[in-house]
């Protein structure tokens, strides 16, 4: 009995390692299965990272150069020529890094991909690679940001001498523009003043107010330098002329400014738009039944989301030339002379000078 279970023994014992052995063998093969499907894997992975590279920049550049009509906003400013420059000086050396940064992450996961053989190379640092790329784009980067400081320097900084003035006023949800009159000199305001009439609380109580005049339509001269002085008086909004690349936001209780030079007419730019090459233009638009080009007017809008009416905030701005702009200018008649009971808000020893400047004798003598 001892003898026979000492065989049995024996015989489960070499039963046990041909089992074991067998396991060993299987788990070989799939180990050897699973590093050769790994390495068809990777290999088409990484092929297929260089498919996807070369498709993208061909793509990239097609639609860039394609077009390229569709997204160049035409340009109607002296300092609009000075951002778009300044654009495509940053579109093109971000675009270049851009560009060389994925086709070296692309070509480097096809170059190292998963190898048997292939061993890791030790590197653990290397100081002038490190100086390289932390000097180099430092000095880019402070290149772009000076541009772009000393760009926003000149359109916030004191207007031109003889430069038109005139003040945008942002509230929900309209635009109100009010001109110097005459005497050029645009009068002061108080918010205290605001009332149903007053609505920029004009204060009579200074005499360059007397003429003003609040038009329905913004009228610029063409290359002549014009300053907005901005304000808001119950949200943040912001000014938005895309010809003009103006933006600046309104900030109650904080006035902005920014001047610039229009130097297109709107007929010029009509005709402009008429000549680009740009089928946008020549669509005919459903309400006029004429070429949108034709309809073309340059717009003041907000850009700052003011609330439910933010859409309708917007107001049209007619560039001309400079004769046409003095007619215009001569022919507006002040606030103060379509609303003569604010003459009691004048005080008493400038209510003469207040008749004449606003102009109400002469309109009553008419």
């Amino acid at each position: 009995m001892l003898t026979f279970a000492i065989i049995a023994g024996l015989v489960l014992l070499v039963v046990l390692l041909l089992l074991l052995f067998r396991i060993n063998s299987l788990a070989d093969v799939m180990k050897t299965e699973a590093q050769r499907r790994a390495s068809t894997s990777n290999r088409v992975n990484a092929i297929l990272m260089m498919v996807f590279l070369i498709g993208a920049c061909a793509l990239f550049f097609w639609y860039s150069i394609a077009r390229q009509n569709e997204y160049k906003l035409p340009v109607a400013s002296d300092h609009g020529i000075v951002t778009d420059n300044l654009f495509w000086i940053s579109t093109v050396v971000t675009g270049i890094v851009f560009i060389i940064t994925h086709i070296l992450l692309f070509w480097f996961s096809y170059k190292y991909q998963y190898k048997k053989n292939a061993k890791a190379h030790y590197y653990p640092e290397n100081n002038k690679l490190e100086i390289y790329w932390t000097v180099i784009p430092a000095i880019v980067l402070t290149g772009l940001v000076f541009s772009g400081w000393k760009a926003w320097s000149d359109i916030t900084d004191k207007a031109p001498e003889g430069a038109e003035v005139v003040e945008i006023v942002g509230q929900q949800f309209q635009w109100s523009a009010r001109y110097p009159g005459k005497d050029k000199q645009l009068g002061a305001f108080d918010f205290r003043k605001i009332d149903d009439e007053n609505s920029l609380g004009i204060d009579f109580s200074d005499k360059s107010s007397f003429d003003d005049f609040i038009p329905r339509k913004i009228y610029l001269p063409v290359n002549r330098p014009v300053e907005f002085k901005i304000r808001a008086k119950d949200v943040l909004h912001s000014v938005y002329v895309p010809h003009f690349r103006l933006k600046m936001d309104a900030v109650p209780g904080m006035p902005t400014r920014f001047w610039f030079v229009p130097n297109k007419t709107t007929a010029q730019m009509r005709e402009d738009l008429n000549n680009s090459g740009n089928p946008v233009w020549q669509e005919i638009d459903p309400n006029t039944g004429e070429p949108k080009w034709k309809n073309f007017n340059y717009e003041l809008a907000c850009t700052e989301i003011c609330g439910r009416g933010h859409f309708s905030m917007k107001m049209l701005i007619e560039v001309v030339e400079e004769a046409e702009y003095k007619e215009w200018y001569a022919q507006q008649k002040s606030w103060l002379s379509t609303h003569e009971d604010y003459l009691s808000k004048v005080p008493a020893d400038l209510k003469e000078l207040a008749v004449i400047s606003a102009g109400i004798e002469s309109d009553k003598n008419n």
